[in-house]
């Protein structure tokens, strides 16, 4: 999945988790990108129905997770919790070319409290165990392609 940087985690269950690539990339025309619904904070807020199937396909796995997404003012967020790790991966639409697949981009994060949030805490000590149950749950979705890993910008 790319380069890898090492970085202590404070958690006491992960011995030094390996901070890797935590923003994917992948192209789907299946989901919802036409028809905004009710509920959307704004109209072009897609990405609901993408959330829940991943939300089912990391169940499959046997990982605990939200049992429902939630709506950010760009997309779509679950929780889900790795080896007692609560992470959070959010998803949002970015329109390309319909026919090729329109791109969607996803990051993985620590779930933090508020502070955490304001220090950027949320994007250290991601385990990779919850990099691979992201990956591994995308490539199970057979109208999902081109998936790619990314440094965080």
């Amino acid at each position: 999945m790319g380069s890898q940087t090492v970085e202590a985690s404070r958690h006491p269950k992960a011995e030094r988790a390996i901070c890797v690539k935590t923003e994917v990339h992948f192209l789907s025309t299946h989901f919802n990108i036409f028809k905004p619904r009710d509920y959307f904070i704004n109209e072009g807020c897609f990405g609901d129905d993408l959330a829940q199937r991943l939300i089912v396909q990391l169940r499959s796995q046997g990982i605990a997770t939200d049992d429902a997404p939630g709506q950010e003012d760009f997309g779509w967020y679950f929780h889900f919790q790795i080896e007692r790790i609560s992470h959070t991966f959010v998803v949002g639409f970015q329109p390309n070319d319909a026919v090729a697949g329109d791109q969607w981009i996803g990051t993985i994060e620590r779930k933090r409290g508020m502070l955490g949030y304001l220090v950027g805490a949320r994007h250290r000590g991601i385990l990779p165990r919850a990099i691979e149950a992201i990956d591994l749950a995308l490539k199970a979705i057979p109208e999902i392609r081109s998936v790619s890993w990314h440094e965080k910008e």
